[in-house]
């Protein structure tokens, strides 16, 4: 085994800073963004535009909070290039929500690990362990790992045996990784993700009773995949469960076994997928959104939040509702939905009016 440097209280020392002020002509010039104002405004950090304060900047990503920024308190605000003339500064840039997540970065840098293994790691003799890694307490690496340059293993991480991963990967404390499972580069695990726990199979026996089926095939996540906290991707009955480079995985999604998610898609936090199912690239699926087993879901496809899916779902489509359909249809019937009652009004009174004619027609004969 390739060790890192020993650990010690000084490699402990994770820095945090929220970094010093800056210009905000030096802020414009670092996101590429045009300047409308007073270069030399100090600027400490970014906040929400209902929030910030004189020395903050803030954005406006969506048109609904455009009347916000004549009134936000901020020093500048970070808008699209065609947005009307205001008395706060503005800093004119084509996606002013990159370039926010961008300027958080200018003021803020989380944790930076120092390499080095604490004394109650547990690592196998086998194991590789690449260059300026940082393993935490009672982090536990089992057999045949291979773990690649500058990965930060944070307190309680447990990689089973054979797993390999790339460069940079970022295991969050209590992050888990199963028996063979593959991971790409610039991979993040948080807090209590697990990738490749078994794949919920069972088969009836002459008992009547649920029998396991063992579940043998690993993970494969791509490159810059992010598995949030409490997420869990399960392993396959056979052949391999797969994510997608690029792709981001929310809190508490459950993938089932052999499912295979494309890249750059978002599943968003509680979605659902079952065993088999196939998400394209750059789709999106929204909270809580399920899909049945064996289905594909198409390129660029949007499951909006909640939607359940037990059919295929062709390329660029958004669908809605459970069972979902067609996204301006569903919002069509949602329209009439809420009018039921006064339509059962309206269609009451229509038949009590028939009615009574033909009484009175009857009376007439």
């Amino acid at each position: 085994m390739e060790r890192a440097p020993e650990f010690s209280p000084r490699l402990l020392l994770a820095r945090s800073y929220r970094i010093a002020g800056m210009k905000l002509g030096e802020l414009a010039s670092r996101l590429g963004a045009e300047l409308r104002g007073d270069a030399e405004l100090e600027v400490t950090g970014i906040n929400g535009i209902e929030e910030a304060g004189p020395t903050e900047v803030t954005f406006v990503a969506n048109p609904r909070y455009a009347a916000l920024a004549r009134t936000t308190r901020a020093a500048a605000v970070l808008v699209d290039p065609s947005f009307p003339e205001i008395t706060t500064a503005t800093l004119r840039v084509k996606n002013p929500y990159l370039a926010f997540a961008r300027a958080l970065g200018c003021f803020y840098q989380p944790p930076l690990y120092a390499p080095g293994i604490h004394p109650t790691a547990v690592i196998d003799p086998s194991a590789v362990i690449g260059a300026e890694a940082h393993i935490g307490a009672y982090v536990v690496v089992g057999a045949g790992v291979k773990l690649g340059a500058h990965a930060t293993l944070l307190p309680h991480v447990v990689l089973y045996p054979g797993v390999e991963a790339g460069s940079h990967l970022f295991a969050h404390a209590h992050a888990v990784v199963r028996e063979f499972c593959i991971l790409g580069d610039h991979v993040t695990l948080e807090n209590g993700a697990i990738v490749g726990a078994d794949g919920f199979g069972f088969a009836k026996n002459e008992q009547g009773q649920w029998e396991k089926i063992p579940q043998s095939g690993p993970v494969r996540l791509g490159d810059r995949v992010d598995v949030q906290a409490n997420a869990c991707i399960d392993r396959a009955t056979v052949g391999e469960t797969r994510i997608g480079s690029g792709t981001k995985v929310d809190n508490l999604v459950q993938v089932g076994h052999a499912s295979h998610v494309g890249e750059n898609t978002l599943l968003c936090a509680q979605v659902g997928l079952a065993g088999s199912s196939v998400v394209g690239n750059n789709a999106i699926l929204a909270g809580q959104a399920g899909v049945a087993g064996h289905c594909s879901l198409g390129d660029g496809v949007i499951l909006t939040a909640q939607s359940g899916v037990s059919h295929d779902v062709p390329a660029g489509k958004t669908i809605s509702g459970s069972p979902a359909f067609d996204n301006r249809t569903w919002l069509r019937a949602v329209a009439v939905f809420q009018r039921l009652p006064e339509f059962f009004k309206r269609l009451d009174r229509i038949e009590k009016q028939l009615a009574a004619a033909q009484n009175d027609g009857a009376v007439h004969q």
